[in-house]
């Protein structure tokens, strides 16, 4: 492979932003596995945002390149996995298809195929792109791209405002997290936060069911475990918070000693459970890192704790939450799902022809 930005590449980043700036361009923030895609001819690399190679999992996406991307070019974007109804982008299923096996890989990628959307082009024929201002990239990415076919797209993106603001409140109910704005003259800086990115916020009172350790030592709270009341009365694990100075951790750790108590009295005992019920698992490991160990220590559901989170995926928050306050004065039977704020439904194939 011999390109004018050759791999890997750390992808351009965003920062966090509380409302849409004038004047830039918009575009959907697509939740999904961040990639830069390498072609070169015949041959296909896929770069995903640590550096570390995607190809191997992904072969529908490989072949789509070698029918849809122009002959030599580098190109920054997402994979995605859309429901089972293609209506909705499924994260979950996103993340099955990292798996070690190859017969794996290849059931998967018929069963929950992915598909990528492309938002900017670093690199083309002998070009290197990446110290062009962004508007003329986007231009170039469009019509490189002005005949491919799905599985691959082309992001869509404006310059008004008020369209992105739409977006923003309309394309969540397909998956999608908020907006990225970029400066009309940015040029691509890998790993760089130069972008900005505007993301839903809500709060939800939720019960703490658990703790996990620090890895600094037994001392000290990790992560406090989240859990919300369903319709069957059922306490259901949706997620963690974990962003504490050492010294809250510690005193979380003093704190909580009250409320341990044992797996066989707690609603979060696997084995009382049935199958496809959402409960963490004693010896639980990332997917991630698999030398990370996620097991917990259980707690009366006695203390209900105010959160800050974007959205959710399926019936689990999808990213960490943050600590607001303690709630003292709520009742943990009284924090159901029925509290959260559900996004109106949204086509994902309307957003993709946008």
């Amino acid at each position: 492979m011999q390109l004018p930005v050759m791999p890997p590449v750390k992808p351009m980043l965003a920062k966090p932003v509380s409302d849409v700036p004038e004047g830039e361009l918009y575009e959907p923030k697509w939740d999904g596995f961040r990639s830069i895609i390498f072609r070169d001819g015949d041959e296909v690399e896929i770069g995903s945002r640590n550096e570390r190679p995607l190809t191997r999992y992904f072969p529908e996406v490989v072949r789509a390149v070698l029918e849809n991307f122009p002959e030599r070019c580098v190109v920054d974007g997402e994979i995605i996995v859309a429901d089972t109804a293609g209506n909705r982008l499924d994260f979950e299923a996103l993340q099955q298809r990292i798996h070690p096996a190859v017969s794996r890989i290849t059931l998967l990628s018929e069963s929950t195929p992915a598909s990528f959307v492309a938002f900017d082009l670093l690199a083309l024929g002998d070009e290197d792109l990446t110290g062009v201002p962004l508007a003329q990239r986007r231009a170039r990415l469009v019509e490189a791209f002005a005949d491919v076919r799905p599985p691959v797209h082309v992001t869509p993106a404006t310059q008004d405002v008020e369209l992105a603001r739409r977006w923003f409140a309309e394309f969540e109910g397909a998956g999608l997290d908020g907006l990225i704005a970029k400066k009309l003259d940015l040029l691509y800086h890998p790993d760089k936060r130069v972008m900005s990115k505007i993301k839903h916020q809500r709060t939800a009172d939720c019960v703490v069911g658990g703790y996990r350790v620090h890895k600094s030592g037994p001392d000290a709270v990790g992560s406090l475990m989240l859990g919300l009341y369903d319709d069957r009365g059922v306490l259901a694990s949706i997620g963690v918070i974990g962003a504490f100075p050492m010294a809250t951790r510690r005193a979380l750790f003093t704190e909580m000693q009250e409320l341990v108590t044992t797996f066989d009295e707690h609603p979060w005992n696997w084995a009382a459970h049935e199958d496809g019920e959402r409960t963490p698992r004693k010896n639980e490991t990332s997917r991630w890192n698999a030398g990370k160990d996620l097991s917990f220590v259980p707690l009366r559901p006695e203390r209900v704790v105010e959160v800050r989170y974007d959205y959710m995926e399926g019936e689990r928050f999808r990213h960490t939450a943050q600590f607001v306050r303690w709630r003292p004065d709520r009742d943990p039977e009284s924090c159901t799902y029925a509290q959260l704020d559900r996004p109106v439904r949204f086509d994902l194939a309307t957003v993709l022809g946008s």
